[in-house]
């Protein structure tokens, strides 16, 4: 159980990591205040190093890990879109990225909560990415 638990905890860890810097990269050609492009760019390279972490431990269960939902991701580029349609400001991006931090934290607290048998070391990098979308919402909110 511990095995197939952790397995899973990771994948969801993996699916999320992209999520998070798919979104990140979306957003970025419109960013306009320098403090908001520093507190992305570095919550991406956060992202990119937990995503190493992630592919290691994964590859000792042989696992490839997995990709973003793609109704969830489709659904969030919509509504990138739609919004920055109507309003390029900075405001409307700290409120995107907000708005998917706060779904990414709240998911990865209910897989902690379903995938309770994992290893420790994938909880710990559940814990990280919990923390750097946490952070990155501190970050952010003098820009909404």
């Amino acid at each position: 159980m511990q095995s197939s638990d952790t397995i899973h905890l990771l994948r969801e860890c993996d699916a999320g990591v992209k999520m998070g810097t798919a979104s990140i990269g979306e957003v970025l050609p419109y960013v306009k205040s320098p403090g908001l492009r520093g507190a992305l760019e570095n919550c991406r390279c956060g992202h990119e190093k937990l995503k190493d972490d992630i592919q290691a431990l994964l590859c000792r269960f042989n696992d490839d890990g997995k990709a973003p939902n793609l109704v969830a991701k489709g659904m969030s580029w919509v509504k990138t879109n739609a919004k920055l349609a109507v309003d390029e400001s900075d405001e409307t991006i700290a409120e995107l990225m907000t708005d998917g931090c706060n779904m990414g934290v709240k998911s990865l607290n209910r897989y902690l909560n379903q995938y309770a048998a994992a290893e420790e070391q994938a909880k710990a990098l559940a814990q990280r990415l919990i923390g750097l979308e946490e952070q990155l919402v501190a970050d952010i909110r003098g820009f909404l």
